[in-house]
């Protein structure tokens, strides 16, 4: 198949609609985690169907300082990648296309949601990003919008929006796609030498330490409510490794499944040991969130989260989370 570059609204407009539409939005500088999103697109929408990718670098979404002059702009390459994932058009209008009277006066404000972690980084970046978001969705009309977990906040605003101003269009998020060593597939990771990604490896570790003990301690409570007596618990507990846990079965069994507190315990000693490496990594947050609001969890929590990491590597700042499931049933 051969996929059409469109650069203006009314060049989509006029295209021919059969089947559904989905759509990919992007920033371009295309990757596997973008043809992850493609091809799954590509299932959604079937053979009668169409894939529209979205390129287009959001000005509203990089504040004072931030590398909108150096984000690498691929164009070519994209429209190849978009093609072999299976797009059937690569829409990158320009900016006074999207932005016809310069930026807008008036945006979507992304709320309390929008203050937090990613948000309190950086201040107005989710406005920018559901003001281009809302944009790119009249644009495209399409019936179902696909974006990655990767970037849980938006993925979580972007629902919001689409729920609470009524937009007709179904949602997907798409598992983070990942290299063999763990560091989540973006965009920015070209930007850091071989040194600074080695370091890099500590948010993708940090996240495997926290949802590793989220799993050991969910095995241990299991473990334990299938045992009614405190010695016979701790003998259980003993015979399957955790000796700790073993010496104080009562507490074992009182303590809330899963432990909020020990996931971030376990993600932060990675991170620390990594702010100590060459180059050092410098945190900016590790937080293990309600994914509706993007507040922090207490420790009796039941339900679905998100631990989530932003940190910076010489001069790339690099976001990763991972979903964590609190409160096993009995």
């Amino acid at each position: 198949m051969t996929t059409a570059l469109l650069r203006t609204a009314d060049e989509l407009h006029a295209r021919v609609r059969n089947g559904r539409r989905a759509v990919v939005m992007t920033m371009g500088a295309l990757h596997e985690g973008h043809a992850t999103l493609i091809r799954t697109a590509r299932g959604i929408a079937g053979g009668d169907g169409e894939v529209v990718v979205t390129v287009f670098v959001n000005p509203l979404q990089f504040g004072a300082g931030e590398d909108l002059d150096r984000y690498p702009r691929t164009l070519d390459a994209d429209v190849k990648l978009a093609e072999q994932a299976g797009a059937d058009v690569v829409f990158a209008p320009f900016v006074d296309e999207v932005y016809p009277g310069g930026e807008p006066q008036v945006r979507i404000s992304a709320g309390p949601m929008g203050e937090r972690l990613e948000g309190a980084s950086r201040p107005g970046h989710f406005d920018g990003m559901l003001t281009v978001v809302a944009k790119l969705l009249h644009f495209t009309r399409p019936d179902v919008a696909l974006y990655g977990q990767k970037d849980a906040q938006q993925l979580a605003l972007i629902r919001r929006m689409v729920r609470d101003l009524n937009f007709g269009v179904e949602i997907v998020g798409v598992p983070t796609v990942r290299e063999e060593d763990g560091l989540a597939l973006s965009s920015r990771n070209r930007y850091l030498s071989a040194a600074e990604r080695r370091t890099a490896l500590a948010l993708s570790q940090a996240l495997f330490a926290g949802s590793d003990r989220h799993a050991a301690q969910e095995a241990l409570r299991a473990r334990a409510r299938e045992v009614p007596a405190t010695r016979a618990r701790a003998e259980a507990l003993s015979a399957i490794g955790e000796s700790r846990a073993a010496a104080d079965a009562h507490a074992v069994a009182k303590a809330v499944p899963g432990g909020p507190a020990a996931v971030r315990a376990a993600a932060r000693l990675v991170l620390d040991d990594a702010a100590r490496m060459q180059p050092p990594l410098a945190l900016d947050y590790l937080a293990l969130v309600d994914p509706s609001d993007f507040t922090e969890i207490p420790d009796d929590y039941i339900g679905e989260a998100v631990l989530a990491v932003a940190a910076r590597v010489g001069t790339t700042r690099l976001i990763d989370n991972i979903p964590l499931t609190f409160g096993a049933a009995p």
